[in-house]
């Protein structure tokens, strides 16, 4: 077996750094980009972007993506439709921070589906990998105390984070059934074309209902940031990482968002991190690097 031509990790490494920007731009434009908006457009600019690429495989490809169109659908409205809707409608409620923190509860819920529906089990040094990075996400939700941690309680937005991290979950272990045979690029242009379908209705009814964007020089430069780095590269990073290394140990790096979303805000909003971040992000990163050292013997999952 070749080995891939790409790292993965670092792969899944750029995707949460992508993502935690998304989540900070989204929060930060909330008054200038309604939620389904900037979710529409984000896609149709991801579209332009994949769409060149995927072109050139339609013709060849096409009989094994119409035999699986059932699959396509299926990752389309769960991974492009409803994700990041769901997570802008989230930052209109709550903090950036409160989103990536419930973000990073992600690995969990695809591990359990991932053992549900595909009977997978992590080994014994990825579970503690997982443990160890879960204990660093807890400890920058509780800000280094327990009491705020026994004491934190979720609203509107954060209830609609959590849907939205069942739906990415849904996503990720859905890729174990993605078209097989076609290529990468054709089947992100099929999912966010299945997405932009799914939300053209709904953003219909946002601009009736008066809610629209702002134009102006920020709404125009974090669409494009949605399209280009979160949407288009960000997907392309986060779905060939998976196919590398499977979706329990792939979403792992979710838990990356929040140490991220944590630096951004210290670069551009001028927070200054307290002695619990530093704390928490040993933890996430050391529990990453605990999953990464996976024996030798460990059978790549089927491409």
């Amino acid at each position: 077996m070749t080995r891939p031509r790409f790292n993965p990790y670092l792969l899944l490494v750029l995707a949460s750094l992508f993502w935690a920007g998304n989540m900070v731009m989204g929060r930060g434009l909330r008054a200038d980009l309604p939620p389904v908006g900037l979710a529409f457009w984000r896609w149709a600019v991801a579209f332009l972007c994949v769409l060149p690429l995927a072109v050139p495989h339609l013709r060849t490809q096409w009989p094994q993506l119409r035999a699986a169109w059932k699959e396509v659908v299926f990752l389309g409205v769960f991974g492009v439709g409803l994700y990041n809707t769901l997570a802008y409608a989230a930052v209109q409620h709550t903090t950036a921070t409160s989103a990536t923190l419930i973000n990073s509860f992600i690995p969990v819920a695809t591990i359990a589906l991932a053992f549900v529906f595909l009977g997978k089990r992590l080994s014994r040094l990825e579970g503690v990998g997982v443990a160890v990075s879960l204990i660093g996400v807890l400890l920058l939700i509780a800000r280094g105390s327990l009491e705020t941690l026994l004491g934190f309680q979720l609203n509107t937005g954060d209830m609609w984070m959590l849907v939205a991290v069942l739906s990415w979950s849904i996503y990720t272990v859905g890729l174990q059934w993605r078209p097989q045979g076609v290529h990468p690029m054709l089947q992100l242009a099929a999912f966010i074309l299945v997405g932009l379908l799914m939300l053209a209705p709904v953003y219909a009814w946002e601009i009736a209902s008066g809610v629209t964007i702002r134009v102006n020089a920020g709404s125009l430069l974090g669409i494009l940031y949605a399209g280009v780095m979160a949407a288009f590269l960000g997907f392309v990073c986060f779905n060939a990482g998976v196919a590398a290394v499977g979706p329990a140990v792939g979403s792992l790096f979710i838990h990356l968002q929040p140490v991220f979303a944590a630096i951004l805000s210290t670069l551009l909003l001028g927070e200054r991190p307290a002695w619990f971040h530093y704390a928490g992000m040993a933890l996430v990163l050391g529990g990453i690097v605990l999953t990464m050292r996976r024996p030798a013997h460990q059978v790549a999952p089927r491409r």
